[in-house]
This record gives C-alpha cells, sequence and structure tokens, in this order.
C-alpha cells in the first residue's frame, strides 16, 4: 500500500488534519521512504516558520504544528508499512520528548524572569525542574494517540534568588509547583490548534491528592514509608527525560533513590502474588465494563506481555543489573538469553507483542483516540484488516485470535498458582499432634511418626510460627502439607521431613523464599531431593537460602568446565561495581555461593568423581582469589603501579587441588617488588586481602583462611619478598615446614612472581637431605599428630579415623612427602605438584617403592577420600568401622613399613 489516497482512507485523523492544513502533504510526501529520526524531528524547529524562536505566547500553537506535523510524518509512514514498530514508538517518543524540553525552556526562563533562578539551601547550587517519563514514555514505546505520564520532582528544597528589581523570592516548592502546572498547561491544553499530548500526573506519589511536585527527599520517605507494591511496577520504566542534558551527579542520586525501591537486593519472589493481584484487579475492570476486545488489557492483551517481562524484573533486578532496563522487547530478549524463558515463549510474546502494538496503532490513528478495543461497525474492522495486510477482517481475527491465546497461555503458565485448593495433607499439617494424627504419619511411610507428628505440632505451636503475618502464615501453610508428602517418598523420610522444617523455619521471615517454592512445584521436589541426600546440603541452605533460586535453573547439571568464561564475566561484573566495595564483597560470596551449590547438587546426583570435584572447587577458589587482589590492590589509595607484584601460594587442600566443600585455605602472600615503600604497601594489601576473604558480610563468607605457614608463622609479616621467603626456606624453616611445601603452588596474582616461587620450592625440595634425619624427623611428626588428632588406641579395635589414624590419609600423605623430600635430588620430576596418587606411581615408577603396594596404596587413598567425602556430606565425622576398611588399612601400613624401614 503506497498511495497517499490509500493512505488517507485508513485514518479520519490524518483525511481531517490534511484538509485543516492543505500543505502538510505536499510537505510529507517526498519523505514517505526515509526513516523518521530524532535529528529530523528536532531539527524541524530550525524550518519551520516561526519555530526558531519560541516565547510564552508563540509556545503552544508551534508545538500544536509540530505535532500534527511529526503525527502525520510516521503515521503516513506506519499505514504504507514502510515504518517497524520500533521505528514508531521510538518517533513517538522523541515528539513527547522534544515537546516537553521545548517548552520546559522557554517556561523556566520566563519563570526565572519572575523569581529568580531556584537555589539548593545546602548547596547553593542552581536547581532545575526535573521531568520524569513513565510508563511507555519512560520505555520510549510510545503509543500514536497515548497519554503521557510525568513525575515532577527536584533535587534540594530551598528558594529563588531575586537578583533583580521586580523579582519576588519563592521556595522551590512553589517555583516548581508553578513552572510543573505551566508546562502542563503548554502541553495539554485543548486549544483551536488542538493539543500537544494528554498530561497524566496520577502516578506520582500519592496521586491526584499528592503535591504536584516534590524534593528527593519527599520521594524517598514516600517510597520507604507509603510506597505500595503497583508503584514498584510503574517505577521500573521511570526515566529522566533529557537525561543526557543532565549532570551524572544529578542523575546518580535520582537512581539511588529510585533503585532500592523497585529493585530489592534480594530474589523476590513475592512479586507473583502483587502482580497477580493487579491483574486481577485490572481483569475485574475489564469484565465489568465489557472491555473482552480490548487489545491492551483484556485476554491475551499487550499489558498480558509487560507483566511476564516485568514480573522477573520485579524479581531478580535487584541483583542482576542488566535486567533493570525498560524496553519490554529488550526485557523479553534478555529474559531468553538468562535461560529464564524458553526460546519458544519469547519468540511467541515478541511476535503477539509487535502484532498487538501495529493492531493498537492502527485503531488509534483511524481518530486519534486512545482506544485499544477492537471497532464495532464492519468498515472500520475492514480498515484495519487492510492496515495489517489481510484482505478480511475475519482472516485478521483468526491472526489476532491466535496470538491472543498464545499470551494467555504464557502468562497463565507464569502466573498460576500451583498452591490453589487444598491439599489432600492439608489436614495432617493442620491437626498435627492431636490424637490420631501418628497414625497419619505412619501410613504414610515415617519411621517414627509421633516424633514427626511431634515436630509438626511443635512448629505450629512455636512462636515465630504464631507471630507470622497473615499472607506468610498462608504460604507456610500451603507449603507444609507438600513438604510431609514430598519426605514421605524418600528414603529417610523422618531425617529428611526434619531437615525440610527446619529450613522452612529458617526461611519463613522471608516471603520471597517461601513464594519461590510455592511458585515453583519444581523447585520444591528438586529441594526435597537434596535435603534427603545430605544434611550438609540442608545446612547451607539454611544459611545461603538466596540458592533457592538455583534450583530453578535447567542447566543446574550442566558441565562446569568453562572456568575461563566465569572468570571473565566475574571481572566484568566487578568492574561495572566498581568503586562499591561492600556490593563486591557482596558479590564474591555469592558467585562462591552459587558455583558451590551447582557443584553440590551435581555430586549428589552422581555427576561427578571425588577428584574432579575438588579440581572443580579448587579452581573457583584460585578464581576468586585473583578477583579479590584485584579489588583489594585497587582500593589502595596510593599504589605505583596498575597490577600488583604480589602473588597468594596455596598450602594444604588448595595447594594439593584437592579442595573440600568447606576446607580452609592456608595461604602465603609474598611480593617482588623494587619500590622503595614495597613492604608497606604489600602489607596493606595483604591485611585487605584477609579482610575480603574472611570477613563476614551481609552474603556470608567466602573463605576461612589460615596464615599460619608463612614465615614465622603468626609473628610473621603478612606479606613476605621473595628474597626474605627464599631466605627463610634455606636458614629457618623447620622440617615440617618444607613438608607442607610439598604440597603448595602458585594459586593467584603476578605470574612472575609465582614462577619465582615456584623456582624457590624446587631448589628447597631438591636439597640434598640425610635420610635417616629426614625419617626421624618426619616419623616425630607423625607422632605428634596421631597423639594430638587420632583415635585413643583403646577405641582403635571399633573406630577407624580416615583421616588422622595410623593407616589412613595422613599417613599417604606424609609417605609421599618423605619421598619428595628424600629423592627429589636425584629425581627432580618429584617435584611437581600432581597430587599424592600420582607422585605414588611416579615412586613406583622410578624403582623408590614396590610397584604393587604403590598400586594398593592408591586405591586405598581414592577410597578414603570417596568414604570421608560421603560422610562430610551429611555432617558425620570421618570414622568408620575398621572391619570395613581392613584391607585398605593393611595396605598402607604395609607401604609404611616398606619406605620407613630400619
Amino acid at each position: 500500500m503506497t498511495s497517499l489516497a490509500e493512505i488517507l482512507d485508513l485514518s479520519r485523523y490524518l483525511q481531517r488534519l490534511t484538509s485543516a492544513r492543505p500543505g502538510l502533504l505536499e510537505e510529507i510526501a517526498p519523505r514517505l521512504n526515509r526513516p523518521v529520526t530524532a535529528q529530523e524531528l528536532a531539527g524541524w524547529f530550525s524550518t519551520a516558520p516561526g519555530a526558531a524562536v519560541l516565547t510564552e505566547d508563540t509556545l503552544k500553537p508551534t508545538l500544536r504544528r509540530f505535532k500534527q506535523w511529526a503525527f502525520a510524518r510516521i503515521a503516513t509512514r506506519d499505514l504504507s508499512g514502510r515504518a517497524s514498530l520500533a521505528e514508531v514508538t521510538e518517533a513517538m517518543t522523541a515528539i513527547a520528548e522534544e515537546a516537553v524540553a521545548r517548552a520546559l525552556a522557554v517556561l523556566t526562563g520566563a519563570q526565572e524572569a519572575r523569581y529568580g533562578a531556584p537555589t539548593g539551601a545546602e548547596s547553593g547550587a542552581r536547581q532545575e525542574l526535573l521531568v520524569l517519563g513513565m510508563g511507555k514514555l519512560g520505555g520510549r514505546e510510545l503509543n500514536v494517540s497515548s497519554d503521557i505520564d510525568l513525575i515532577f520532582v527536584y533535587a534540594e528544597d530551598g528558594e529563588t534568588r531575586a537578583e533583580r528589581a521586580g523579582q519576588r523570592s519563592i521556595s522551590n516548592f512553589e517555583f516548581f509547583t508553578r513552572l510543573g502546572r505551566s508546562l502542563i498547561n503548554a502541553i495539554a491544553e485543548a486549544t483551536a490548534d488542538g493539543q500537544v499530548f494528554r498530561v497524566d500526573m496520577r502516578l506520582r506519589p500519592n496521586g491526584d491528592s499528592g503535591p504536584l511536585v516534590c524534593s528527593f527527599d519527599m520521594l524517598e520517605n514516600y517510597f520507604i514509608a507509603q510506597g505500595r507494591e503497583w508503584e514498584r511496577y510503574a517505577w521500573i520504566k521511570a526515566r529522566l527525560l533529557g537525561a543526557i542534558d543532565r549532570g551524572q551527579a544529578v542523575q546518580d542520586e535520582l537512581e539511588k533513590v529510585r533503585r532500592p525501591f523497585v529493585f530489592r537486593k534480594y530474589l523476590d519472589y513475592g512479586a507473583f502474588n502483587a502482580m497477580r493481584s493487579l491483574h486481577a484487579q485490572i481483569r475485574r475492570e475489564v469484565a465489568k465494563k465489557d472491555m473482552a476486545d480490548n487489545v491492551k488489557l483484556g485476554p491475551g492483551g499487550i499489558r498480558e506481555i509487560e507483566f511476564i517481562a516485568q514480573v522477573f524484573q520485579l524479581i531478580r533486578g535487584g541483583r542482576e543489573w542488566a535486567l533493570q532496563i525498560r524496553p519490554t522487547l529488550s526485557v523479553l530478549n534478555l529474559l531468553e538469553e538468562r535461560g529464564i524463558l524458553a526460546r519458544d515463549v519469547v519468540s511467541e510474546l515478541v511476535g503477539a507483542y509487535d502484532f498487538l502494538r501495529r493492531v493498537e496503532h492502527r485503531l488509534q490513528y483511524l481518530d486519534d483516540a486512545q482506544t485499544h478495543s477492537l471497532p464495532t461497525s464492519p468498515e472500520d474492522g475492514l480498515r484495519i484488516a487492510k492496515s495489517m495486510g489481510y484482505a478480511s477482517y475475519e482472516a485478521f481475527l483468526v491472526e489476532l485470535d491466535d496470538h491472543r491465546a498464545n499470551v494467555s497461555r504464557h502468562f497463565e503458565t507464569v502466573f498460576a498458582d500451583p498452591t490453589q485448593g487444598e491439599h489432600a495433607l492439608a489436614a495432617v499439617w493442620s491437626s498435627a499432634g492431636q490424637e490420631g494424627q501418628d497414625e497419619s504419619f505412619a501410613r504414610l511411610g515415617y519411621r517414627a511418626p509421633a516424633a514427626a507428628a511431634q515436630r509438626m505440632s511443635a512448629m505450629r505451636a512455636s512462636p515465630r510460627y504464631q507471630q507470622m503475618s497473615e499472607d506468610i502464615r498462608g504460604r507456610f501453610d500451603a507449603l507444609a502439607p507438600r513438604l510431609i508428602e514430598a519426605a514421605a517418598a524418600c528414603a529417610n523420610p523422618d531425617e529428611t521431613l526434619a531437615r525440610a522444617m527446619d529450613l522452612l523455619e529458617s526461611i519463613s521471615r522471608r516471603a520471597a523464599y517461601l513464594a519461590l517454592l510455592q511458585q515453583y512445584p519444581q523447585a520444591l521436589e528438586k529441594l526435597v531431593q537434596l535435603l534427603s541426600s545430605s544434611s550438609w546440603a540442608a545446612s547451607y541452605l539454611q544459611r545461603h537460602p538466596i540458592l533457592l533460586d538455583e534450583l530453578l535453573d535447567p542447566s543446574l547439571l550442566d558441565d562446569l568446565s568453562d572456568w575461563t568464561s566465569f572468570r571473565t564475566e566475574l571481572t566484568a561484573r566487578l568492574e561495572q561495581l566498581e568503586p562499591d566495595t561492600e556490593r563486591q564483597m557482596d558479590v564474591l560470596r555469592e558467585v562462591h555461593h552459587i558455583q558451590v551449590f551447582r557443584l553440590l547438587t551435581q555430586d549428589i546426583a552422581g555427576l561427578l568423581t571425588v577428584e574432579k570435584l575438588a579440581d572443580h572447587l579448587s579452581e573457583l577458589a584460585d578464581i576468586l582469589l585473583d578477583a579479590a587482589i584485584d579489588r583489594a590492590w585497587k582500593k589502595l589509595l596510593r599504589r605505583h603501579i596498575e597490577r600488583p607484584k604480589f602473588a597468594v601460594i596455596s598450602y594444604g587442600k588448595l595447594g594439593g587441588k584437592e579442595l573440600g566443600y568447606a576446607s580452609d585455605l592456608d595461604l602465603v602472600f609474598l611480593y617482588e617488588d623494587e619500590a622503595a615503600d614495597a613492604a608497606e604497601l604489600y602489607a596493606r594489601l595483604g591485611m585487605r586481602m584477609t579482610t575480603w576473604l574472611s570477613a563476614q558480610t551481609p552474603a556470608g563468607q567466602l573463605f576461612d583462611t589460615d596464615m599460619r605457614l608463612r614465615p614465622n608463622g603468626d609473628s610473621g609479616l603478612i606479606s613476605s619478598s621473595i628474597a626474605a621467603f627464599r631466605q627463610y626456606q634455606f636458614e629457618a624453616a623447620w622440617p615440617w615446614e618444607h613438608q607442607a611445601l610439598t604440597r603448595a603452588r602458585f594459586s593467584a596474582g603476578d605470574k612472575q612472581v609465582g614462577a619465582a616461587f615456584e623456582r624457590i620450592r624446587c631448589e628447597v625440595l631438591c636439597m640434598p637431605r640425610d635420610l635417616v634425619k629426614l625419617r626421624d624427623d618426619v616419623l616425630a611428626m607423625r607422632e605428634k599428630m596421631i597423639a594430638a588428632h587420632a583415635t585413643p588406641a583403646g577405641e582403635r579395635a571399633t573406630v577407624f579415623d580416615l583421616k588422622h589414624d595410623p593407616g589412613g590419609l595422613v599417613d599417604v600423605e606424609f609417605m609421599v612427602q618423605y619421598l619428595v623430600l628424600g629423592y627429589a635430588n636425584r629425581h627432580p620430576e618429584l617435584t611437581r605438584n600432581l597430587g599424592n596418587i600420582a607422585l605414588l606411581k611416579m615412586a613406583a615408577e622410578l624403582g623408590l617403592i614396590p610397584l604393587d603396594q604403590a598400586e594398593d596404596v592408591r586405591n586405598a587413598y581414592r577410597d578414603y577420600r570417596r568414604l570421608q567425602h560421603g560422610l562430610r556430606l551429611n555432617d558425620a565425622r570421618p570414622r568408620v568401622a575398621p572391619a570395613s576398611v581392613q584391607q585398605r588399612i593393611d595396605a598402607v601400613r604395609r607401604l609404611w613399613r616398606t619406605v620407613f624401614a630400619g
């Protein structure tokens, strides 16, 4: 459809407009094939007669001529099929912004001439009226006959500075109230030339009953004291108009007020119920007013697509800043990228949004009316169909109904309440503790039904439950019977139910977590399976309930081997948060907890060997150490280079890449820097590092660190130079410190410093040693450890400690350390930090120990680690019956006698 006559037939408003302004069609016709741009719209004021210099008197008629020209420009392109939806909505947004900016500039100047410039009482800085675009204007999605939703704010109270004769000083509040009224009048008043836009101010604090303008302080106080849930939804799209011209400091200050109100720091699954309630209100109004044919508010309409996008923004936006964007389509695409919505779902929603918005525009082109309802006359129905590219209205309706059905289906999937209706076991929960309830738990398969019933009864009688708000208790009551049922299906129902109720009780003050489990039955099912498998997982979730959100991720069990991408993304995220130290520390902890939890679920699912799990946990720790160095260094006010010549050396579990879920980190900090104040700088960096790693923040702790292996232990410097470290190792280190060095490695920081450490390490390990003295030193240290940590001799017939008892893990580690220290001077390859299993094989191949004995001990070491890991998953001490591992004990003791013979 290309001819102007055909276009005009689709819009009565365009017909009236071009009849009233005969030259308008001739003016826009040559531009029909050129997209409308913001530059072209702004340029109109330079070329249109009398528009270059605006005054109070010429403002209204000029703005109305501008709107009519711009409307005709975009309408003809759209109705001819030449403009995309993005071009139309962006052009309409630009028209509104241009009109507001021009009017604000003229009216501000005129008012300042009367009263002087408004000035902040504290800062003394000139103040200005800040106009916030809300709704579709804020999201740059304005429709072609839209109201514009505005809010007027200003940064600071004070008064105007009257500096000339005739000027009268007034408060900033009064100044901006007058200015706001003038601005509304200039834009919205219906004159002989029409109006520019209808202006809606009802989204301001307290709506129509509230003041027209408010300061930042007033706005913040309102959000804290009175802000309602639906206002969070409205403020997602709030945008400062003309923000490019504003100072960054003003924008940042405004965002500090808006962002915490809209986006919670935690995952806010309570938004589901809030959005459900808001949608229910809208649907009641639609039904009451018979608005089923409303493409915006009716079933499967535009609003439902917006709700789907925005509920996930409200839930996750406080933690995932990328979701704090405004345009609906951009949000949907991001939700697909992040795996929150499936590709086919987003594809259907995006297709429906494009279709419905174009229908909305064609309905409004008819008479320039703010309507969203399908036409009642056959003639207008045919006009709409033709403008959408259909030969008949019926064919158009088939496509429309298909899109709306898709939207409704996805909306119901997202917002359906899975706990609606009473659960079959609701009575078991509500009457727990009453006579006969023991039998209910027995029928469900609980082995200690009386104890289970008593646990439920105690929970219901507890002060925490009794003091719950009505909303939280409702969620709790909906979840409890589902947990009883899910736990009953586990192999250990009693333990599972106890862990589940402990977790539910611990998170009960956070409605968002209850809402998550209520909204997603599949998450509840995964949770119960996890709790059944591991008491350590249960306690970990109690400490970090935010991890419940991970249960929703379909990629939870996917391979986590791409640590390079993880490192890159973490660096970018921390950089984005600069200079917010507190948030950066929280993010380090949060990503650590998330990755540990993902590994835990894969571990419990049987997807990881103990060795592979330890590799992943060690790699994760290395990455976080590197990130902590980078951030801690940037916080030093005085630093002479961009990257510090500083390295973290790990010992023990991390050094040997055998890290477990709750392992401490044994660390040493080294540097090699010729700067005059290097010792002071790196001491400061070392102290900051311990804070970054060990401090408790709202997100918990990153790692427990142990620095006692540094030169001179607790009395030594927090950071040592490479030269001092070398000197200590050769002149003052104890034999056990050289033992520890066999399981030390460079983990993070400057690679050259790490290489220097490795050279020293190899040099120390390759020193010629008296094997008899070395044997005596190692055996003496082993006896001390047995005395301090092993099972008392009288109990060893019934209990075997996998780690500390003779024949256990420590024996294997001591044998390997002895072999490395004793023979590395002849076989330097033994200095490679390959882990105990690989080093035992290497020692056997070098002829230092019998091959068959080495293989037996390698298998014993693997079994011990697997058993130890399984016990720790259920918070059990690493102790077993000796008979169950006697073959492994004998193998270790046999090799022990071989290694230390004589």
